[in-house]
């Protein structure tokens, strides 16, 4: 007998989590068997009743009592499993009803072929008859070398988008059930509302809940709360202590790490919103006090609470300085700077680069915030993949690990799809080595992290990533194909900086643009172009003078990306053109959606903010000898010749490149996938395309306003002819686009 579509789940099912999850391999078995009359092989659940060795590991609603706190100071040894195959049933075995998900999952991935990332990766599956279990297979899973490990699910607009179609619920569920498959245990379940929103979801799929460092104890931010009110400890301690109650009670059904600490009303720190702190000294007393405080209450509810604080940011500063103090037992978070690298990140044109890791020899408690996915508003990466390698991801883990920092990783995710391939290195990562913790790879990196060669690591992880996600058909030699396309990924993001890490994501391209557009046009010195002001928005990566300086960096950087994109985008075409060939259809989708989607959006970012450099150029620069309507150039009010017309080409160019850019990505949803893209708002290459329209428009404005027949006459014939001066009385004005249009032809 072996798995096939006959075969039963049975025994211990009767917990919400375990349930959950043997529905998952039940729908599994489903999409991987053919209908057949032969009996199939019974897997059987069993829960190992040791709650003095294993607390409360994945209870639900139905396990906690509802009159106190349960969690209590967590050991990983309790999620282990084990399976075993005898005649007639496949045994899994464990402590812990997160221990059984784990082996349910493993069950589905080992011999279903059901990988981790199938539903976000868009894996193909294939119906065999059954599924064979080898006689006396015999299975020991390790404890994952992190005790609390998970995602944070943040920034997560594609999903707020896209759930109004495929329902309410339905991404956190597939996003749970991803990161149970890859061995995690803990979430924060979204930003803002939807923390709140799902908590009792997470809860139900057996994970643990945390919270954002901008929401102490997941209560809601007082501002929220209390909107007429200044958001001032000082003024109001009895509100602010009111939502930290109200928090835990809220809370007393979940398994819950509690994040304490003190921030401001949202992401930034407190003393924006109250500046009677106006000293390292005032601010780190006041975030002492009230950490002891929330710990204390806290610890009131239960006594084996586990507690975490975030040094994150403005908090790491006060720490290193001395003034900020916690209760022994708190897990302190240290903090990469949204690139990858431990070091505080950057904060406008502010960055420290303080060294985010604990001191060698502290051997407290100690977890890491790190960010596959990460939005700055200057040059992160949201909606496309790390813009640093994997063998940088790999040393930097070897260098957290080396410091002792094993108790808590809480990895930013935000809407999962774009950046599956460097979570799944980083679970990988937090297992201890391998798949589930238990093979080599996993023995070698606990016993001896400095041995781990990360290149090697790194490749090696890569070609198995594109041998489970491309393996169906694709030849050994389309998989190399395959495995050259995602190992080039960042050789072609753009560096912007000295550091090894600073290298740009997307928001490089679309807010860089909109920045010096509406900088543009808010300062354009029509007098003396040349010496139009500088922007202090852009210090942190350009410092310049003047303007034009800036657009002058700006332009060649932009175009050094842009022609890198249009290679590698070439690359991958012909990667999917050798695929198609090959007759693996499936195979040249789910790369082209998986990788050639998020070349597609630089390449198209890129050429648009390199189209805004050229427009402004145009009008800031008036050395230059003119461009494409070089012969329409007018007097300005400076007495020198200005190119308008030209400048307008350029940006309708930068409106064009844009929107298709937008259209691109979204030509990439199907199926379940439609609307996935359509929230795109925070990078949102669309709204750059808004931008560069407006551009176009005072441009328009400039050189052919206030009557708008100068520039119509030159390429619409009916209008009256360039040299017949008629004011227009026989064609309506055309719009921006109508005459951007005949521009082209």
């Amino acid at each position: 007998m072996q798995i096939n579509i006959n075969t039963k789940i049975i025994g211990d099912i009767n917990l919400v989590p375990v349930r959950k999850a043997v529905q998952a391999l039940e729908r599994d078995i489903k999409n991987t068997c053919k209908d057949t009359t032969e009996p199939g092989l019974e897997i059987r659940l069993v829960h190992i009743e040791d709650r003095a060795n294993s607390g409360t590991s994945g209870l639900s609603h139905s396990e906690v009592s509802s009159n106190s706190q349960k969690s209590i100071a967590y050991d990983a040894a309790t999620e282990v499993f084990t399976i075993d195959r005898n005649e007639d049933n496949l045994t899994i075995t464990s402590a812990s009803s997160l221990g059984l998900i784990y082996g349910i999952y493993h069950v589905s991935r080992e011999f279903l072929g059901v990988q981790n990332f199938w539903f976000w990766n868009e894996q193909e599956l294939t119906k065999e008859s059954e599924h064979i279990v080898p006689d006396n297979y015999h299975y020991e899973s390790k404890p994952s070398k992190v005790r609390f490990r998970g995602w944070f699910i943040n920034d997560e607009v594609l999903f707020d988008g896209w759930r109004e179609k495929v329902g309410e619920n339905f991404p956190w569920e597939m996003a749970f059930e991803a990161l149970l498959r890859c061995g995690g245990n803990m979430t924060i379940p979204g930003t803002d509302h939807n923390s709140h929103r799902y908590k009792d979801l997470a809860n139900d799929y057996g994970l643990w809940i945390t919270h954002h460092h901008a929401e102490p104890l997941g209560a809601q931010m007082f501002a929220r709360a209390y909107p007429d009110l200044e958001a001032s400890f000082n003024k109001h301690p009895d509100l602010f202590r009111g939502l930290w109650q109200q928090a835990i009670e809220d809370q007393k059904n979940c398994k819950v790490v509690w994040n304490l600490g003190f921030r401001g009303q949202g992401d930034r720190p407190f003393w924006a919103d109250d500046p009677t702190y106006d000293t390292p000294e005032a601010r780190g007393k006041l975030m002492s006090d009230l950490i002891l405080e929330q710990y204390n209450l806290v610890k009131e509810s239960d006594k084996d609470a586990v507690c975490c604080t975030n040094l994150y940011g403005e908090t790491m500063e006060l720490y290193k300085d001395g003034y900020l103090t916690f209760p022994e037992d708190v897990i302190k978070i240290w903090a990469d700077n949204g690139f990858g690298k431990m070091v505080s990140r950057r904060q406008n044109n502010h960055n420290p680069r303080v060294y985010a890791l604990p001191a060698h020899g502290d051997n407290s408690a100690h977890g890491i915030y790190y960010h596959a996915s990460f939005y700055d508003l200057q040059a992160a990466a949201m909606m496309t993949m790390l813009p640093n390698s994997p063998e940088f991801v790999v040393n930097e883990l070897k260098d957290v690990y080396a410091h002792g920092v094993d108790d808590f990783w809480i990895i930013n995710c935000s809407n999962i799809k774009p950046h599956t391939y460097y979570l799944d290195l980083i679970a990988r990562m937090w297992s201890g080595g391998m798949e589930d913790g238990n093979d080599e790879g996993a023995e070698s990196l606990q016993s001896n992290i400095k041995s781990i060669d990360s290149r090697e690591y790194a490749k090696e992880h890569l070609q198995d990533f594109v041998k489970r996600y491309y393996g169906n058909t694709a030849t050994s030699e389309l998989l190399r194909k395959i495995e050259d396309a995602y190992k080039a990924w960042p050789d072609y993001t753009p560096k912007y900086g000295p550091n090894e890490d600073d290298h740009a994501g997307e928001q490089f391209s679309n807010h860089g643009a909109r920045i010096l557009t509406c900088g543009f046009i808010s300062n354009f010195n029509k007098l003396d172009p040349a010496n139009t002001k500088s922007l202090p928005e852009l210090n942190w990566i350009c410092k310049r003078d003047t303007l034009l300086e800036q657009v002058k960096w700006h332009e060649e950087k932009y175009k050094e990306a842009l022609d890198g994109y249009e290679k590698y985008l070439a690359d991958c075409n012909r990667v999917k053109e050798d695929l198609l060939a090959a007759g693996d259809a499936k195979e040249a989708e789910r790369f082209s959606n998986n990788l050639i989607c998020q070349v597609q959006y630089h390449y198209y970012s890129y050429l648009g903010a390199y189209h805004i450099c050229r427009a402004i150029l145009t009008c800031l620069d008036d050395k230059s000898e003119g461009g494409k309507f070089i012969d329409v150039l007018e007097e300005g009010p400076n007495g020198k010749p200005v190119d308008y017309l030209t400048a307008f080409y350029e940006a309708g160019l930068a409106k064009k490149a844009f929107f298709e850019g937008y259209n691109v990505m979204r030509s990439h949803e199907h199926d379940i996938w439609e609307g996935f893209y359509e929230n795109d708002c925070e990078a949102d290459i669309r709204q750059s395309g808004f931008v560069a329209e407006s551009l176009m428009s005072y441009l328009r404005v400039l050189g052919d306003g206030p009557h708008f027949y100068k520039w119509q006459r030159k390429f619409q014939k009916e209008s009256g002819g360039e040299k017949v001066h008629l004011i227009l009385r026989i064609k309506a004005h055309l719009t921006d686009d109508e005459l951007w249009n005949l521009m082209t032809r």
